[in-house]
């Protein structure tokens, strides 16, 4: 086993801090980094890299929405002797022209290091700590997608599958498409949270809904508008299809979507 610390970036979020727990609970030395965390790291200061990146060898690499995964960094990490990166990336990123990500996987692949790309499905953890919180609480979540069924993942399975190619052989220069056990649409996964949680929760699903939501948070119309064409576009791809990659990579079953609102609900995730 590895003396070197194993890097964890964004180890304050979802995933990240997932990645970290896991890596920790199965005798590993991890160092987490976070613009706000013990060791720190600003992808927007390249002076916080060197430091970040000295002494490791192994790399769990994501960057927060919107934030590119810059080469530089990439190259820094490699030159101070990283030698396996595992990318955090989403699935259909061609499809809906994430041009972000698009080039985060190419950087990766490029950069002369092993590598490893864990494209995930929408997380669960969404609905109760990232984007559609606020909607959840409020009663009504917004998107453009009507029924297209998708197969959420829970951010365990994802950091599940991360840690074993992060520590595991057999890996390297592979793609994994991560979700959950069974496709859902919006509305079906939104009914499950308020049972669990005891809320009712409207699913508005069309275009028109979209805009009139975004438009009402503040976000420019023309904003919103070119938002629907990558949901268009994600739409065009028709109903996802579960897959065996969570069980083929970590041994165990993906969690279902129940599992992880009753558990989420029991927290207290949506109380307020």
């Amino acid at each position: 086993m590895s003396a070197h610390p194993i890097l964890v970036l964004g180890a304050s979020g979802s995933t990240g801090r997932r990645v970290a727990s896991l890596l920790r609970a199965a005798g590993r030395p991890v160092r987490p980094a976070s613009r706000r965390g013990e060791v720190r790291f600003d992808w927007t200061e390249p002076r916080t890299w060197p430091s970040t990146v000295t002494g490791v060898s192994r790399m769990y690499l994501m960057a927060p929405d919107g934030v590119p995964v810059d080469p530089a960094f990439v190259a820094c990490a490699v030159d101070h002797g990283v030698r396996r990166f595992v990318l955090l990336s989403s699935k259909a990123i061609d499809v809906m022209g994430d041009e972000r990500l698009m080039s985060a996987e190419r950087t990766v692949r490029e950069s002369g290091a092993e590598w490893t790309i864990v494209r995930s499905d929408w997380f669960d953890q969404n609905f109760d700590e990232g984007v559609f919180r606020d909607a959840v609480l409020a009663g009504e979540v917004a998107l453009p997608l009507g029924d297209l069924r998708q197969v959420f993942v829970d951010a365990d399975d994802i950091a599940t599958v991360a840690v074993a190619a992060l520590t595991e052989d057999g890996h390297a220069g592979l793609t994994y498409e991560v979700g959950g056990p069974r496709a859902l649409s919006f509305g079906e996964a939104l009914d499950i949270i308020g049972r669990a949680a005891g809320r009712r929760i409207v699913y508005r699903g069309t275009e028109r809904e979209f805009v009139a939501a975004q438009t009402a948070a503040g976000l420019p119309h023309e904003s919103a508008t070119a938002a629907v064409a990558a949901f268009t576009a994600l739409a065009g791809l028709g109903d996802a299809e579960p897959n065996d990659v969570v069980r083929r990579v970590t041994g165990r079953e993906p969690k279902p979507f129940e599992t992880y609102a009753t558990e989420a609900a029991a927290r207290g995730a949506w109380n307020v």
